[in-house]
């Protein structure tokens, strides 16, 4: 794989997560953050043996993979910033390749905002109407990593426009394996996936804090119940894929007639615990629409 250059913009959890593995595949000194807080980019930086930026068009004018690691809330000040940079590439047949991870902002936005210039012409629920003709529209692609990318083991979905040649794709899907698996999918299902993956370690983070609080309550020391819980689930998604099994059958292999687990198993579905993790999800999934 020939050298690329990787700035990201934002240094972050999930900057740092997707950099830290970067460094496992391309030279650290290849890697460049840049900041608005200028210190925690130094700390980072420091930290992985990369570099930083004195500004966001820096970034853009050097890297080939532009990285953007900063909320959804603040992604169209950065947008309008580096466009000027980002059409300038373009212009010159030496495009960046943007990469956001932005919940709800769609490729199909992004390149029009980088067109037109100003956010304040998509405010609004209209903002779709806005539709000039791009005829050398900045290469992006939009990925919606999760967490656990931070010790290699995220989920990390990716949908790219037409701009991107295959090559460079498979290169940043490579890039991209070394904080876990990378899965291209169609862009229309982006916020499911933001709802699933993308929010769910926090929904998982929270049953095995449930789950051990279940421990102490029936005699175990914290630290033991937390221990164990941690494996368990840690077990029981191992199964799911290592056996390739549905759930459901993994579940009846340990509910015994009359048993301790389906007397579990009924005070869960009593509680609606299947229901409300839906409702989870689905809540995240319409947050990250509206966040677009």
């Amino acid at each position: 794989m020939n050298t690329k250059n990787i700035a990201c913009i934002g240094s972050g959890n999930m900057g740092r997560a997707l950099m830290k593995g970067a460094a496992n595949i391309i030279p650290a000194g290849n890697i460049g953050f840049s900041d608005a807080d200028t210190a925690k980019a130094e700390v980072l930086a420091k930290e992985l043996g990369a570099k930083v930026y004195s500004s966001n068009y820096d970034a853009v004018k050097e890297a080939d993979f532009v990285f953007l690691a900063v909320k959804p809330q603040v992604l169209g000040t950065v947008l309008e910033e580096i466009a000027p940079a980002l059409r300038m590439r373009v212009e010159s047949k030496s495009p960046a390749i943007l990469v956001s991870m932005a919940a709800g902002w769609t490729i199909k936005k992004i390149q029009i905002l980088l067109d037109v210039g100003s956010v304040a012409k998509l405010i609004g629920p209209d903002w779709s109407e806005v539709n000039p003709t791009l005829t050398k529209p900045v290469p992006v692609v939009r990925i919606m990593p999760n967490t656990p990318a931070l010790i290699s083991q995220g989920v990390i979905a990716m949908s790219a426009s037409s701009e991107v040649p295959e090559e460079t794709l498979a290169m940043l899907e490579k890039i991209l394996s070394a904080a876990g698996i990378v899965d291209r999918l169609d862009e229309n299902y982006m916020d499911a996936v933001t709802g699933l993956s993308g929010s769910g370690p926090a929904f998982v983070y929270l049953f095995i804090e449930a789950l051990a609080d279940g421990g102490v309550q029936a005699g175990l020391p914290r630290d033991k119940a937390l221990r164990y819980a941690t494996q368990t689930v840690l077990g029981a998604a191992a199964m799911v894929k290592e056996t390739g099994k549905h759930p459901g059958e993994l579940k009846d292999m340990v509910t015994s007639p009359g048993g301790t687990t389906i007397a579990g198993v009924a005070a869960l579905e009593n509680g609606a615990f299947r229901g409300t993790v839906i409702n989870a999800v689905d809540a995240a999934y319409n947050r990250s629409k509206k966040l677009g």
